[in-house]
């Protein structure tokens, strides 16, 4: 008996230090904490994906309150449409609600866990050429859960370059390893320098340029500037530099980014020609999804963008994205494109086509491709 008791006794000492001692390590590790919350390294550290899940969840839960509020009180100022623009990557409560009931589905391809992910330098460009149908190709890319692209054209290498390649990489959308990211600039494919600036930052970037028939393309792009502009001269006069000799002013804009095959020799001067895909401006209309096939094909991306994404829209003349399932409407590009171009004379642009002939020959010979347009 007395050595049960004393074996007791001893036993209930042991447990006792071992509790202050879990005491002793647990206030550790809370001060720890405490030290360095204050310290601000907390707010460093990524949100767990739950968290995050548990935010946006939360927020749909709030929408659902907010929808049976308005039930009852249907003059109260506020709109689904005001919740559902707080979450990143949602259009619409239609967007918001689409799929299965038991399932969240993210518009845009953007996850629930946004944060995650880094800035990189763009690993394509589109780089050329304005008027090609560049905005096209774009909107039609980030159909695809891979690709991250910035919405607006950054001018980097071509207006932009003195702010620094740190003020160039925090415009890029933040991407996940198995995504690749994206922008596109038309007017670098005819500034001097911007190959050369592309150069040193990175020789392994891919580059894309959408051509088009130049002398419809120059024929656009007066169209487009007239709207701007509606005193600008006539397309006749801003052709020629002298209407009497028939000669062709290249020293226009609109007329100089058609002659492909002389930007193309300042660009080839840094890159080979495996870095380039010459996308058709015309097949883009024509055969949006065999178009589509090529580029995805180019930049390593299953092909997931096919012809079930696409319906031609008469009134535009121009392919448009049929819509999500759960939207209320298509997508189809800006007013601005497909407006209708003015009347001009057949001899105007005959003598244009000649212009270009040779050009337009020189450059089918450097990508290795006819596009058909003589």
């Amino acid at each position: 008996m007395g050595c049960s008791k004393w074996r007791a006794v001893f036993n209930f000492g042991h447990l006792k230090a071992q509790s202050k001692l879990s005491v002793f390590l647990t206030m550790i590790i809370i001060f720890t904490y405490l030290f360095y919350c204050l310290s601000g390294y907390c707010e460093s550290l990524p949100r767990p994906v739950y968290d995050q899940q548990t935010t946006f969840i939360n927020k749909i839960l709030g929408l659902n309150d907010e929808l049976k509020q308005q039930k009852l009180d249907p003059h109260k100022n506020s709109s689904p449409g005001s919740v559902v623009r707080e979450l990143p990557g949602f259009d619409s409560v239609d967007s918001l609600m689409q799929g299965n009931d038991n399932e969240l589905r993210p518009d845009n391809n953007i996850s629930i866990a946004n944060n995650f992910g880094s800035k990189t330098f763009p690993q394509a460009i589109i780089i050329g050429v304005k008027k090609g149908g560049t905005r096209a190709l774009l909107e039609f890319l980030r159909i695809h859960p891979d690709v991250r692209a910035v919405g607006a054209e950054p001018h980097f290498f071509d207006r932009f370059y003195d702010n620094g390649l740190e003020w160039y990489r925090n415009l890029m959308p933040r991407t996940l390893e198995s995504q690749i990211t994206m922008e596109k600039t038309p007017s670098y494919f005819v500034t001097k320098e911007a190959p050369r600036r592309l150069f040193a930052l990175s020789r392994h970037t891919k580059l894309i340029v959408v051509v088009r028939d130049p002398v419809t393309r120059a024929v656009s792009d007066y169209t487009q500037t007239l709207s701007k502009q509606p005193g600008l001269p006539s397309f006749q006069s801003l052709t020629f530099r002298n209407s009497t000799t028939g000669l062709i002013d290249t020293s226009w804009s609109a007329v100089r980014i058609g002659i492909y095959a002389k930007h193309l020799e300042n660009w080839l001067r840094y890159f080979p020609l495996s870095k380039f895909l010459f996308v058709s401006g015309e097949r883009l209309v024509t055969d949006p999804a065999g178009e589509m096939g090529r580029v995805q094909d180019f930049l390593g991306l299953k092909r997931l963008v096919t012809d079930k994404h696409f319906y031609f829209n008469q009134t535009k003349g121009f392919p448009c994205l049929k819509k999500p399932e759960g939207s209320s409407r298509p997508r189809c590009l800006g007013k601005s494109k497909g407006r209708p171009h003015p009347q001009i004379s057949p001899e105007v642009l005959l003598r244009l086509r000649e212009f270009y002939r040779p050009f337009n020959m020189k450059f089918y010979q450097m990508t290795g491709h006819d596009f058909g347009w003589d």
